[in-house]
């Protein structure tokens, strides 16, 4: 299941001409399966705390989530009407999802929570980052 979506992304990546060497690519793969692992904690903290009868308030508001704007699903099938593709999906990525993230560190209650770590990462990612999404 994995390999093809590692195929599919090396593919991309390996055919853009932003990408100049492995070192861009390696930054461009990680910055993707961060933003997937993320919301995945959302989801499991989030079945946790159901399990637990307790309330659980998302790092990430709704619309941010990786199951949102890259792979939305209706009935456990990817919703290819609503799915992001081309420039309205470099759109959001470079002017909504980077700096939302970016915030994160400024607005962190503390250095050492999750909040902080994720704004801290993107922080230091700039918009370039996203060429991946040119040749999708």
């Amino acid at each position: 299941m994995f390999e093809n979506a590692f195929n599919n992304i090396d593919r991309v990546l390996r055919n853009d001409e932003g990408l100049a060497s492995e070192l861009d690519y390696a930054e461009q793969t990680s910055w993707l399966l961060f933003l997937k692992y993320l919301d995945d904690l959302e989801s499991e903290r989030q079945d946790n705390a159901e399990l637990e009868g307790k309330d659980y308030t998302p790092i990430l508001d709704p619309k941010y989530r990786w199951q949102k704007w890259a792979a939305p699903k209706i009935d456990g099938k990817l919703d290819h009407n609503t799915a992001m593709t081309g420039e309205d999906l470099i759109t959001f990525v470079n002017g909504n999802l980077f700096p939302y993230l970016k915030k994160f560190r400024e607005t962190a209650e503390d250095p050492d929570t999750i909040d902080y770590k994720i704004g801290q990462i993107f922080s230091e990612c700039p918009s370039s980052e996203i060429m991946v999404f040119r040749a999708a």
